[in-house]
């Protein structure tokens, strides 16, 4: 699976209300920690480890609605907060 883009609030809603977890990477083009995490976010998309999570990514910039609902922060089960770029630290937290 590789990371898919959230191009509606709509989407965003079924996405979080929906029984598969998920993942959010909430990015910008001018945000240089975002550059860093994304690709890391897509290698473990891919990662079997990860089947059953569902990985997604939130422009702020082109989705502002959804970054105002979330304050760009998790919205549903929050299973943990990770802030800047902490690629180990993104294994931790799924598992």
């Amino acid at each position: 699976m590789t990371v898919t883009a959230i191009n509606s609030f709509e989407e965003f809603q079924t996405l979080i209300n929906g029984s598969k977890p998920i993942v959010i990477d909430f990015w910008a083009t001018w945000c240089g920690p975002c550059r860093v995490i994304s690709p890391v976010l897509e290698e473990l998309s891919k990662s079997e480890n990860f089947a059953n999570i569902g990985f997604y990514k939130v422009d702020v910039d082109q989705q502002q609605q959804i970054s105002q609902e979330v304050g760009i922060r998790a919205n549903g089960n929050k299973l943990g907060e990770l802030v800047g770029a902490n690629p180990p630290a993104l294994q931790v937290i799924f598992l």
